[in-house]
């Protein structure tokens, strides 16, 4: 079982169902299309900032990366990154990446809760 999380550039909704209808919308253009677009800087600044943090799973040797597919960097396409956790670490793994999400002024929100993270 995984807890996902996307992050994209761009204003913060006002509302949860703003951000879930704008999620929607960017999934679809860009990560659910057969285009290639690679992550805009500031996406790819958050991606290495994950990275810091913890391993890509593709080289996690010691199985504490708490992503649940490999590599990162191919969750993140334009302005937006889906971050998919395994659930046993998703609590700590979600919490940074939101705070991380947040302190870059990115937008972070919850698919399964349907809501904006802080």
């Amino acid at each position: 079982m995984n807890h996902d999380l996307a992050v994209w550039e761009g204003d913060r909704p006002a509302e949860n169902a703003a951000a879930g209808r704008l999620f929607r919308d960017l999934y679809d253009r860009y990560i659910d299309t057969d285009a290639d677009f690679g992550p805009t800087p500031l996406i790819a600044k958050y991606f290495a900032g994950l990275l810091e943090r913890w391993t890509d799973m593709t080289v996690d040797e010691h199985n504490i990366s708490p992503w649940s597919t490999g590599p990162l960097i191919c969750e993140a396409s334009g302005p937006l990154i889906y971050v998919p956790m395994r659930y046993s670490m998703a609590e700590e793994a979600s919490a940074f990446a939101a705070q991380l999400a947040s302190s870059m002024g990115l937008i972070c929100f919850d698919p399964q809760a349907r809501q904006l993270r802080s």
